[in-house]
């Protein structure tokens, strides 16, 4: 197949390392894979003469940052403007996916010839920082769907009375994430990842972690995120903080870990489960994303949302478990995480492709009579 991912930029986010892995995976598969990636938005002539006027000088132009497309060996397209992607920016294919609410916009204005439409949902981006009607209606664009967790093929159904989504979940790297069957730390420990934006919860795992640790004495707390410690989200003293480790860190910091932390209020799939996961490192984690289906069988403990006691009483219970408890708990998240590989996944998103494909030739077939139909009527009728 020629398959085009469009992209709203490269980045070092989960969700755009997610498409990263696809295209390279596909590309291996002998696909031959483009990610179009519009530019970072420029300030414009009226931004910048309003901060001039405000006294605060020229808004500095945005600067090229890693991303996870960086050294790939398939071709990758970065546009000198921030969309609309158009016809003239994409090679002809045999499917072009959308992989956010305003590329589904663009990619939905495509011609044919660039290929059947899919959208690959990543999340529910029902936020107030951005045009939620927009965003609810590219959910009925006439795209086949592929949705990273069950939560979001319910909605497609429920919400947009949309029945044959493909539901891919998350894959993980078990070369990158790995780790060798292990017993508990000498030092009872608890990991988190540290985000600033109020759906992630972090404050309800650093609270959950101040009430074990009141139970747990000693209890150690390994964390790491992009940002620095922020004075409204204050780590506990002796947290050891790793802010932007390098990709081969993160299996080291997951494998020190006793227990993993997942306190999202919402959540698209919450990769972070399966890394943890993948280097034997049980999961306590809110009904958020994709948390559900990968705790179910005994890789970690789910937890109520917004319920830091709960989240605590969890931790007590992972450190005081016996040695034989604790490691049949990291054996299954371990497990788990296998049942996720991407050879695994890239093979369903693969015939989630040739569905979408599939669907647009149907929905020719059936169109095309009805024009001739259309046709025939209107010679008549002259």
């Amino acid at each position: 197949m020629r398959i085009t991912f469009v992209t709203p930029e490269f980045n070092l986010s989960g969700g755009m390392r997610i498409i990263a892995m696809y295209a390279n995976r596909l590309q291996q598969r002998g696909h031959q894979v483009t990610v179009v990636a519009a530019a970072i938005n420029k300030p414009s002539l009226v931004r910048q003469t309003k901060s001039v006027l405000k006294g605060q000088g020229l808004i500095s132009p945005p600067v090229k940052q890693p991303s996870h497309f960086d050294g790939v060996k398939f071709e990758c397209r970065s546009l000198d403007r921030f969309g609309p992607v158009t016809d003239a920016d994409v090679p002809d294919a045999d499917v072009v996916i959308a992989t956010w609410w305003e590329t589904a916009e663009w990619v939905a204005k495509l011609s044919k010839s660039k290929g059947a439409k899919a959208y690959l949902i990543q999340h529910y981006e029902i936020f107030d920082y951005l045009p939620k009607e927009r965003v609810k209606r590219t959910w009925s664009l006439p795209m086949h769907k592929i949705v990273i967790a069950q939560w979001l093929a319910d909605i497609a159904a429920q919400e947009y009375s949309d029945h044959h989504v493909s539901c891919v979940p998350n894959g993980i790297d078990t070369q990158q994430f790995h780790g060798i069957p292990r017993g508990k730390q000498s030092v009872p420990t608890i990991g988190m990842m540290y985000a600033e934006p109020y759906w992630k919860g972090c404050d309800i795992s650093l609270k959950a972690f101040s009430l074990a640790a009141e139970q747990i004495p000693g209890l150690r707390l390994v964390a790491f995120g992009h940002c620095p410690p922020l004075d409204q989200l204050p780590l506990p003293a002796g947290a050891e903080y790793i802010q932007c480790p390098p990709q081969a860190m993160m299996k080291d910091i997951y494998g020190k870990c006793d227990a993993w932390l997942f306190g999202s209020r919402f959540e698209g799939f919450g990769l972070p489960i399966l890394e943890a996961m993948a280097c034997r490192t049980p999961v306590i984690g809110t009904p958020a994303g994709a948390a559900p289906e990968l705790l179910a069988k005994g890789g970690g403990l789910l937890v109520p949302s917004e319920d830091p006691e709960a989240m605590a009483a969890a931790i007590v219970k992972v450190c005081r478990s016996s040695e034989a408890e604790w490691r049949a708990m990291s054996h299954q998240a371990h497990a788990t995480a296998l049942q996720h590989s991407w050879g695994e996944t890239t093979e369903l998103f693969e015939a989630a492709l040739h569905t979408a494909i599939q669907r647009s030739h149907d929905l020719r077939l059936r169109i095309q009579p009805q024009r001739k139909f259309m046709n025939l009527n209107l010679r008549w009728a002259s």
